[in-house]
């Protein structure tokens, strides 16, 4: 990925690093290596589960996700038989020393199941995995339209602690330009049936940039959010990607020339910066703690008690054929796709499996030292609190000051770290939080660069 620029500024909105490398990164493994012989050696005692449903009600215009529209008769019970073999070869690969510190279902669009799915989706969690969902976070993802009242029970039921609902926006004409048909009325319906679930913490995502939002619109969205006081608040920007919805539309439209595409980029760049910047503020002003640049936590919220586990160290679990997993030296997962065809024919193959076929991994990426040390300092400093570099050197025997100098003084050059930080903490500014879509791509390797850029969209 090259670092784009518009005269001397970098693009604040590149790539949302939300892992690193990225899955277009991962390659077919020749090998097929055994999942058991991958985890053998790592330590299993603080492990994060996550389960993925790859189906939607509908496509937001904006999305990229791993997911499908609907789901023709008898897919979801074939997805959730499939989902129950690759449980059974996992668990046996992991040993029975295997323990989970968190849990999360996400899509896709875990609450498209219906309520006796849900249950069983839990089942395969609880008796297929192991995971004790009472006592540990469990946090699902879910949509106005799906959370109904009895889905919401199953889920608080099963010991499910934060609930994100992803809103986008609370302006009727805003969620259609988005290509995410849904009125106010069912949105606020939606909320409170959330609130009356009793689920401890409630997450709502909003975004920001949508053709035709101002910053008067956009202050009515946070208002309307802010008026449930919710636990936490994610606000996105948005991205147009290519083979979404927003993508296509895009590419349809007749080429304008550089010049005016580029001003045009810039506009929004700067729109989105503006809109996140009084986004940020107002959320501050109003009792929130900033702690990434997405992420907003109500001061008085409680504890999500996932303090057990380390994304930068302990291993993820995924089960299903949009979910990743982690070892120290290996991420892998099933292919990926964008495209609606090719997401369906993966989904099609995944379902068809027998249970030996879920004991390999297929598809990923081996970490490298230095890929561990660009994934360490990436999921660190992209978190308001930053890192501390004790920890970086006590893992890997080196200084982040030496094994990233040029990187680090660009970020520095541009105001983009923090200079009140303790000596021995590595903190963005609140500039460099803004500017963290730009940030995280200068951190990735040449050779994950490389591969993400001969990537085939499909």
């Amino acid at each position: 990925m090259n670092i784009s620029t518009l005269g001397s500024t970098v693009r604040p909105y590149q790539s949302y690093v939300y892992a690193y490398p990225h899955k277009t990164a991962y390659r077919p493994l020749a090998d097929r290596p055994a999942l058991r012989e991958l985890w053998a050696a790592e330590p299993k005692d603080a492990l994060s589960l996550y389960l993925h449903i790859p189906f939607c009600e509908v496509r937001c215009g904006f999305c990229n996700l791993f997911t499908r529209i609907g789901a023709p008769e008898g897919l979801v019970t074939a997805y959730l038989d499939a989902l129950e073999r690759q449980a059974g070869a996992v668990r046996e690969a992991l040993g029975e020393r295997a323990r989970f510190a968190t849990a999360a279902f996400g899509g896709g669009t875990p609450t498209f199941l219906e309520a006796a799915e849900l249950e069983r989706l839990c089942d395969i969690a609880e008796k297929g995995m192991g995971a004790d969902l009472a006592a540990v976070p469990l946090s699902v993802e879910a949509s106005p339209a799906t959370a109904t009242a009895d889905r919401l029970a199953v889920l608080a039921g099963r010991g499910t602690t934060r609930l994100s609902l992803g809103v986008q926006s609370f302006v009727d004409a805003e969620a259609r330009s988005a290509v995410r048909p849904q009125r106010r009325a069912d949105v606020e319906a939606a909320l409170a049936r959330v609130r009356e679930a009793g689920i401890p913490v409630l997450n709502i995502d909003l975004i920001y940039g949508i053709d035709g939002q101002t910053e008067d619109s956009w202050r009515r969205s946070l208002d309307a959010a802010l008026a449930w006081r919710p636990e936490e608040l994610y606000l996105y920007p948005l991205y147009v990607r290519p083979l979404t919805g927003l993508g296509r539309k895009e590419a349809r439209e007749p080429e304008a020339e550089a010049v005016a595409e580029a001003a045009a980029d810039a506009e929004w760049d700067e729109r989105r910066l503006r809109l996140y910047r009084s986004g940020r503020d107002h959320l501050l002003a109003h009792g929130y703690e900033q702690v990434s640049m997405r992420m907003f936590r109500r001061a008085d919220a409680p504890a999500t008690g996932a303090e057990d586990h380390a994304c930068q160290t302990d291993g993820m679990v995924g089960l299903g054929c949009g979910a990743r997993s982690y070892t120290s030296e290996l991420h892998y997962s099933f292919d990926y796709a964008v495209d609606m065809r090719e997401i369906r024919g993966i989904i099609d193959d995944y379902v068809s499996r027998p249970a030996a076929d879920f004991a390999r991994a297929e598809h990923g990426r081996w970490m490298t030292g230095d890929e561990a040390r660009r994934r360490h300092l990436l999921q660190s400093v992209l978190q308001a609190e930053g890192m501390e570099q004790a920890g970086y050197r006590a893992r890997f025997g080196t200084d982040p000051a030496v094994d990233f100098a040029a990187e680090l003084d660009r970020f520095s050059a541009r105001g983009w770290l923090d200079t009140d930080a303790a000596p021995e903490r590595l903190r963005l500014s609140p500039e460099g939080l803004a500017h963290s879509d730009a940030l995280g791509p200068e951190l990735f390797s040449p050779a994950v660069r490389a591969a993400m850029a001969a990537y085939e969209l499909k």
